[in-house]
């Protein structure tokens, strides 16, 4: 099969550049060597349509809402599998076979305790530190713990870098959840499967028992399913672009949760429930939804919409059956406001010529902050639990890119448009 090239005509001249052919999606066109053949550089502000890497990870057409990891629906995965055997299929490609399975569980848990002078980090901030600030300042800190162990050039120093990673990330948040209300750590038992144990280091004490509720463990690790990964988004970019520099995989991930920070990516959740409560009952949406419609009115509808799809988010039509089972099973689903007032939010988004136009439709943050809630997890916790999901999709596009022969490090260009030049 011949090579195809589109053609860009700059002043009288032609010039040809190679299009790269995507197994499924969008093709790209190569420009890889525009500037030394033409002398111009694109642009394209928040890289609307640049692709920046190769991967085979993480599939999305966001006009049809489909979410693929390696091939497999996203629905069909949390449905029939658990977070740590999608974490293995984000790292290696492939579903692990009962045997890997029970090896990557066992690593895991071996791996989940942190350095004791960790706890010492945790001391230099206030109790009513945002949890956020603390986490990224924890795992940054991981790097001085095993900055000599590290080997990134071999397949065996990565993949020990990414499941100390994955193993970890669940014990810090738990731990600082802890600090943040002055209680005791709670250490993990590796007994307990993944999202058990973080449920358990969460609400547990050295005084006290916590059985773990199979429902909510259940529920919370379809979360982490649906949170683990999802391509090239902005905290995914940040580990990439942190990570082309060579530093190390703790660094990149620190640098990945400052970006999931922002409430424009990982705090959605948060803001959410947050409109929930604002709103308060079913009787005020109309009032509501005539602001939202409002150009001149700063109020925005929270969990509709996506920088990708243009369709129902997959991810939120796994989360809308799971809520209502969390909330049966803590006696919550009946005159609950906030599932109340976020049913027929959706009703409305569903129906309204002003949404459909606009495809806001909701999405995976719509309904995760009620689970969250409804849990007894405050929202200043919600980022957090997202960065623990997030870590297997971080980690695997982290060793990804350092297996990709065409890794640079990560260098955007400008169009500049301050002064030519000024005297003094």
């Amino acid at each position: 099969m011949s090579e195809e090239f589109a053609e860009l005509k700059i002043k009288d001249k032609v010039h040809k550049l190679p299009i790269k052919k995507a197994s499924i999606g969008q093709d790209v066109i190569d420009v890889t060597k525009l500037y030394s053949q033409t002398g111009y550089f694109t642009y394209d502000p928040g890289f609307m349509s640049t692709a920046s890497c190769t991967s085979n990870i993480t599939y999305i057409d966001g006009d049809n809402g489909i979410l693929r990891h390696r091939g497999y629906d996203i629905k069909e995965l949390a449905e029939n599998k658990n977070f740590l055997e999608v974490s293995h299929l984000l790292l290696h490609g492939e579903l692990p076979n009962a045997t890997q399975y029970k090896d990557f569980r066992e690593d895991i848990a071996y791996h989940a305790l942190v350095n004791e002078q960790t706890r010492n980090i945790f001391g230099a901030f206030r109790h009513s530190a945002h949890p956020m600030a603390v986490i990224l300042s924890v795992v940054g800190s991981l790097s001085a713990f095993y900055h000599e162990s590290l080997d990134m050039t071999s397949i065996e120093g990565r993949e020990l870098a990414a499941h100390r990673m994955i193993a970890k990330m669940p014990t810090i948040a738990a731990m600082t959840y802890k600090y943040s209300l002055s209680q005791a750590f709670v250490y993990p038992l590796d007994e307990l499967h993944f999202t058990e144990n973080f449920l358990h280091m969460m609400f547990a004490s050295p005084s006290k028992k916590y059985k773990v509720n199979p429902v909510l463990a259940k529920a919370l690790d379809k979360i982490f399913i649906l949170h683990a990964d999802h391509e090239q988004n902005a905290s995914t970019s940040t580990v990439r672009t942190c990570g082309s520099s060579g530093s190390n995989p703790f660094a990149a991930v620190s640098a990945g949760i400052a970006s999931l920070w922002g409430p424009a990516h990982g705090g959605a959740n948060e803001a959410v429930i947050k409109m929930l409560a604002e709103i308060g009952s079913v009787n005020n949406i109309p009032t509501y939804i005539k602001r939202a419609k409002d150009k001149n009115d700063s109020f925005r509808l929270m969990g509709f919409g996506h920088r990708v799809y243009k369709h129902y988010d997959p991810r939120a039509e796994v989360l809308r059956e799971t809520c209502k089972e969390v909330l049966e099973e803590l006696g919550q689903l009946k005159g609950n406001p906030m599932l109340e007032i976020a049913m027929e939010l959706e009703k409305i988004a569903l129906h309204d010529e002003y949404f459909i136009e606009r495809k806001l439709y909701p999405n995976v943050d719509f309904y995760s902050g009620i689970i969250y809630k409804a849990m007894g997890i405050p929202a200043s916790m919600f980022t957090v639990l997202f960065a623990v999901a997030r870590t297997a999709g971080w980690v695997s596009q982290w060793k990804e890119m350092w297996e990709d022969q065409e890794f640079k490090i990560t260098r955007p260009r400008q169009l500049y448009t301050g002064h030519v030049k000024r005297t003094l």
